[in-house]
């Protein structure tokens, strides 16, 4: 699967609506996005959901616990040591069915101890992409709204998949917000 390069990204979001709004050329102000030479630098929106603990005797993904999230919307959030919060694209996708993505945060949050992860976009997957960003710093540490925050690398196959994410209607198909885990 070779990786997919920056000529591939502008015809892809272009002719194809793959990613909207989409940024042609790195937006160089804050925390960069838009193209990069082999990916797309994501931005983070300005809605949240931030993590309430008080109550809170553990974390199931199975268990719907939306009810201990504070939705905010902001130009910036502080996350708490050892704490994370859930935010979402501002861009909307939509992957061609022969294509993966893998993401990587980007290395200014890395190094203020913030770790992001995305799970990566299946073929056919489209929506907003729910972010979760984890403070492993022993401070609170600020994220930026309307800024970049992580790459995605797109990967394309050598052939069609046998089953895409829209075909197994997968249960973040479509997401329009920031979107909790969700038991089978």
């Amino acid at each position: 699967m070779p990786v997919k390069s920056d000529r591939w990204i502008i015809e892809m979001a272009k002719n194809h609506e793959m990613i909207k709004p989409f940024s042609e050329a790195q937006i160089r102000q804050g925390i960069s996005f838009g193209v990069s030479s082999y990916g797309y630098d994501i931005s983070l929106a300005d809605e949240f959901k931030i993590l309430d603990s008080k109550g809170l005797a553990e974390i199931d993904p199975k268990g719907n616990h939306q009810n201990h999230f504070i939705d905010t919307k902001a130009d910036s959030v502080l996350i708490p040591p050892n704490s994370f919060v859930l935010g979402r694209t501002r861009e909307y996708f939509k992957i061609p069915r022969d294509v993966i993505t893998i993401c990587t945060g980007k290395s200014t949050y890395a190094r203020s101890g913030i770790v992001v992860n995305v799970t990566p976009f299946e073929p056919e997957w489209e929506g907003y992409a729910t972010i979760s960003l984890s403070n492993t710093a022993p401070v609170p540490v600020r994220v930026y709204a309307n800024e970049g925050v992580a790459q995605l690398l797109f990967l394309e196959a050598a052939e069609m998949c046998k089953q895409s994410y829209r075909d197994k209607k997968g249960k973040y198909q479509a997401q329009q917000g920031i979107t909790t885990s969700k038991a089978d």
